[in-house]
């Protein structure tokens, strides 16, 4: 059977990439092109009818990722399905269940029955955990089949997209290791495969057994995000040789991919400062030959714990802006705690303002003329049509209530005195004298 990447190849437009075409507003030809040449992917398990699926790449609009999930101090399924439904609500185009604690599988098989838009995993966080509390041995002591167990059970569970560490490789550690950086590494799944490699003195079992990886991911219409996980942690480490090595390596997997008829997103950093934002994507874009690129905010200050989601929007939009294509989002409570509902919401929002920034800045067809409505109905001090129009309609009418004025033409702040008001009447006195 092909893949979609084969069948776009072949030049054969799939059902898959019409429904897409029509959802994203461009033809279906020219997205089956970008499918066809790997700069765009549309995560959708063959096993899944989606309500809300997406495509992710070059041309389009930039996506944003909602990461969701149980850990051992908080293992409750029903509250995962709650922030499910508010990062839904807040228009989050993909779901990442990172769940570590409680019943991992169950979770997981909650989040995909409740999840119109393509759902993200990265199985071996499955794989570790249940080597240690089911297993009762040590995160070293996985085995290649239990990994690869993992991977398959969360294709055959319908998972669209699964990020993957392929790219530390024996030569990338020895650049870490003569490599001396301020917080090492921080990427959870790549923690895990650098400490088995040096344990077990053996190379990276998802680069080796990479053919193994995609008979899966072909078998079931999987898209790879292959994972950074030498991504830096901190300003200090950022565009490093270990992070550069990993992303050399991250490209030449993404050929491979390609040729068996994968499809293949690249995932990046991190803590990015501001000025090197752009020269990460450049980056990518050229070693990884134009691959939808997916980053983690990336985030420019490390200072700002408890306001990370503003810092996440601050380099997502100069990410997108410079060509990036996919935001993970960065919620208030990152480096401090697992999120609660409100931090989803708070969270996505602010990732949805710095893709809309991006796109217009990317000339995205429709972008700007959102920003144009608005400005007209600021123009006519039409408050009904501001809120509707706005990206977080419940707080634009909550402020406009607590503001005292909802049944005023203007707002509290500037009252009678509001220059759009006093404009209008000096608009009207000079038709008078015309």
């Amino acid at each position: 059977m092909m893949t979609l990447k084969e069948k776009a190849a072949h030049g054969e437009i799939s059902e898959e990439v019409r429904f897409c075409a029509e959802r994203e507003g461009v033809s279906a030809e020219r997205l089956s092109e970008g499918v066809a040449s790997g700069r765009v992917v549309i995560p959708w398990n063959r096993k899944n009818r989606l309500e809300k699926p997406c495509a992710i790449g070059e041309g389009l609009k930039t996506k944003i990722n909602a990461n969701l999930g149980t850990s051992k101090d908080a293992p409750d399924p029903e509250k995962e399905l709650e922030k499910l439904r508010v990062a839904l609500e807040a228009g989050a185009d993909t779901i990442m269940d990172l769940s570590t604690g409680g019943p991992i599988d169950e979770v997981r098989k909650l989040i995909r029955e409740h999840c119109p838009v393509p759902l993200g995993t990265v199985p071996i966080y499955q794989a570790a955990v249940e080597a240690v509390e089911v297993k009762h041995k040590a995160i070293v002591e996985m085995t290649v089949d239990e990994i690869f167990s993992a991977i398959l059970k969360h294709a055959e569970d319908g998972v669209d997209f699964m990020t993957v560490h392929c790219g530390i490789t024996r030569e990338v550690l020895t650049r870490l290791e003569n490599k001396e950086r301020v917080l090492g590494v921080v990427s959870r799944g790549g923690s895990f495969i650098i400490e088995w490699m040096i344990y077990n003195n053996k190379e990276n079992p998802l680069y080796e057994n990479f053919d193994r990886l995609l008979e899966i991911a072909r078998e079931y219409e999987v898209t790879l995000s292959l994972g950074d996980g030498i991504r830096p942690g901190c300003l200090a480490d950022a565009t490093d040789g270990p992070q550069i090595q990993e992303l050399i390596i991250l490209g030449e997997l993404t050929q491979r991919a390609w040729e068996a008829g994968v499809q293949v997103m690249i995932e990046g950093p991190g803590h990015v400062p501001l000025n090197q934002i752009e020269a990460n994507i450049k980056l990518e874009k050229r070693l990884c030959h134009g691959a939808p690129f997916y980053v983690l905010g990336p985030l420019p200050t490390d200072i700002a714990p408890g306001y990370d989601h503003i810092v996440g929007a601050i380099g997502g939009a100069i990410a997108a802006a410079a060509g990036a294509d996919f935001l993970c989002y960065v919620t208030p409570a990152e480096h401090l705690r697992l999120p609660s509902v409100e931090d989803v919401k708070e969270g996505v929002i602010a990732s949805k303002i710095a893709a809309h920034v991006a796109d217009i800045a990317k000339g995205i067809p429709g972008a700007f003329e959102k920003d144009l409505a608005m400005a007209r109905a600021r123009a006519a001090l039409d408050w009904e049509a501001q809120i509707k129009l706005s990206l977080d309609p419940e707080k634009a009418r909550r402020y406009r209530i607590e503001g005292g004025a909802s049944k005023s033409k203007a707002c509290t702040m500037c009252g009678e005195y509001c220059a759009i008001k006093v404009f209008s009447r000096a608009q009207k006195i000079l038709k008078g004298r015309s």
